[in-house]
């Protein structure tokens, strides 16, 4: 049994091993100010962490008039993780060493024939596959960390009952334990738009922000937030509950379902395809002629293509779903103030007019503005976010 002073220990260790990893290249004395521990005992966790593989010497630094210090880094060979990404349009794969460097992403659509069952037995295939691309075995892979659709049961592992999904069968689907029979590695489960935010903060980790928020536009909404530097859990894990901020009293609901005048009745693929099926029925837009489509049969690639022609209705149809967007946003951020705001999606991606006209509505209903100025992004990562970040929260829960 671990005794408290070495679980006191073990988490000083962890500590210190990814403080290395978040610098990059550090020395003992770079290390020191940040915690309560004297030279020797840094000294004992540096040759231990050296003696287990985990960290690696790396040359020496400058000297400030005795010995030059040794430098040390993550050993990116240690160990790999996976990361993987459940969405409704798309799912990824990624391999990634203990650097956080992607080795490898497979990404594929998510179709009718898309049940649970295929696509453990697809992620299955292509983890064989990426090990023998990369000479590796399985006792050299951590762990696969997995950021889905929720609603979730994290601590199950079970993605409960999400909406939308091309395929059946993906209710109270016990994901982690299919994954681990499947590969024989050990899985953990969040929310992708939790991933998704730790992703993204890491990539930004050396401009020390500590407060963000992400939030996902595209069949749905999605959101996440975090605070000094930690997301930030609700009583249950729902997802979409930014989609049900109630932004017009007397408004629509989508699909006969959740708040009336609800955010996601406005901004979401469903939104848009409703909007434009509706117009069509009523002669307006002219879709149907264009493209030969019964109303009925209006999707969101044909929206797409025709915002890439600058069609006037369509620029129209999104700038209006991009307002509404942006007036859900500034409640957001009068509620949390947070230094800064990435989004994604396939709304936000769709046009750069998209996500200039919701950031700027958002600034100009932001409380304390001038004074305040949050920071909006499309993030550094964009579609790999989901996938980078489950694989950051196998390495950041991995024993050191």
């Amino acid at each position: 049994m671990r005794t408290d002073g070495q679980t006191a220990k073990q988490s000083v260790k962890q500590t210190v091993y990814q403080h290395i990893a978040h610098q990059g290249i550090v020395s003992k004395a770079d290390l020191l100010p940040s915690y309560s521990l004297t030279s020797s005992t840094m000294n004992r966790l540096l040759e231990e962490l050296l003696g287990d593989g985990l960290i690696a010497e790396s040359g020496f630094g400058p000297s400030s008039g005795g010995r030059k210090p040794i430098l040390y880094k993550i050993n990116g060979t240690y160990g790999y993780v996976f990361g993987l990404e459940i969405s409704r349009f798309y799912s990824t794969l990624g391999l990634f060493d203990m650097d956080m460097n992607p080795k490898s992403f497979v990404r594929w659509r998510m179709d009718e024939d898309m049940t649970p069952e295929q696509f453990v037995k697809y992620v299955a295939g292509q983890i064989r596959v990426l090990l023998a691309d990369h000479g590796l075995t399985e006792s050299r892979i951590i762990g696969i960390g997995i950021g889905a659709v929720g609603p979730l049961n994290r601590e199950e592992g079970i993605i409960l009952n999400p909406l939308y999904f091309p395929a059946k069968g993906w209710s109270n689907v016990p994901i982690c334990s299919l994954i681990e029979q499947a590969t024989g590695i050990a899985a953990m489960l969040d929310n992708g738009a939790n991933t998704a935010l730790i992703g993204e903060h890491w990539a930004l980790r050396h401009e020390g922000i500590e407060h963000m928020v992400y939030v996902h536009a595209g069949i749905s909404m999605r959101s996440a937030m975090m605070s000094y530097g930690r997301i930030v859990y609700g009583s249950v894990d729902m997802e979409g509950s930014i989609g049900q901020m109630i932004i017009q009293t007397d408004g629509p609901r989508l699909n006969e379902e959740g708040n009336y005048g609800a955010l996601e009745a406005f901004v979401s693929v469903q939104a848009l395809e409703k909007q434009a099926r509706s117009d069509a029925k009523m002669g307006r837009g002219d879709l149907t002629n264009m493209y030969h489509l019964p109303a009925e049969r209006i999707g969101y690639d044909t929206l797409l293509r025709e915002l890439a022609r600058d069609s006037a209705y369509v620029s129209e149809l999104f700038l209006r779903s991009a307002r509404y967007f942006g007036i859900g946003l500034s409640n957001v951020i009068n509620l949390f103030h947070p230094q800064t705001i990435v989004l994604g999606g396939t709304l936000v991606t769709s046009h750069e007019r998209f996500f200039q006209t919701a950031t700027e509505v958002a600034r100009s209903n932001a409380y304390h503005n001038p004074e305040y100025v949050p920071v909006f992004s499309k993030g550094v990562l964009k579609e790999d976010a989901v996938a980078t970040g489950a694989a950051l929260m196998v390495w950041k829960a991995m024993p050191v």
